[in-house]
């Protein structure tokens, strides 16, 4: 992925992703009360991809890719993921993705919400779902999430023109780096093996004491 786009795509704020959830969960409250299980498949399903894209930091392209037979969920414990391979993964060898149960905006209560409200056992995580409410057996397209988030942050009243599939990692990005995460636990956490990759995510405010000058130098 070319580094313009990255700088350009606005990180998705914390306090954006809890007003997102919250309109979101509106949203199911209001659908379950009209019958409108189509709305609550959405909504559900929405509320697992901000979640779990934003507490891993993952991209659009490992979001597409994950997997029920390879992902672990228990309610107030955690969230495991495997993925087979990965943009930062050289050797090709796969890497487990881990995360703890939260208090709020929880990826674990998310992820097990989708899957018990849509009935899915396997195949992929995140799919398409029509206008009758019938799920696909295929994954959502890594290119689809772009329209998906922005459609998603329109709904819930959100600026959504400055946003791509690289705003929810470089909203957490930004999120660790101000919440006192050093460089290399950040890297170790998403899965950067190159420090000025890891850095055009995090907001020029946050960037660790200027590190990414003294790189470019």
């Amino acid at each position: 992925v070319h580094p313009v786009q990255q700088r350009q795509a606005a990180p998705l704020a914390l306090l954006h992703l809890e007003k997102a959830v919250a309109h979101l969960e509106g949203e199911i409250d209001q659908a379950r009360a009209a019958g409108d299980i189509v709305a609550v498949l959405k909504a559900t399903r929405d509320i697992a991809l901000l979640t779990i894209g934003f507490w891993r930091g993952f991209r659009g392209d490992e979001l597409a890719r994950l997997t029920i037979e390879n992902t672990h969920a228990e309610r107030y414990v955690g969230i495991k993921f495997y993925l087979g391979s990965s943009k930062g993964d050289r050797q090709n060898i796969g890497r487990e993705y881990k995360t703890p149960s939260l208090s709020k905006l929880c990826p674990v209560e998310a992820y097990l919400n989708w899957i018990e409200a849509a009935g899915l056992t396997r195949g992929g995580v995140f799919r398409g779902i029509d206008r009758w409410g019938n799920i696909s057996d295929r994954p959502l397209a890594a290119h689809s999430l772009i329209p998906l988030l922005r459609d998603t942050l329109d709904r819930c009243g959100l600026p959504s023109e400055s946003y791509s599939a690289h705003s929810i990692r470089r909203g957490f990005a930004t999120w660790a780096a101000s919440s006192g995460w050093d460089i290399k636990t950040l890297m170790e956490y998403v899965g950067w093996s190159d420090m000025k990759s890891a850095l055009r995510y995090v907001e020029p405010a946050q960037q660790f004491g200027g590190l990414v000058r003294k790189l470019e130098e």
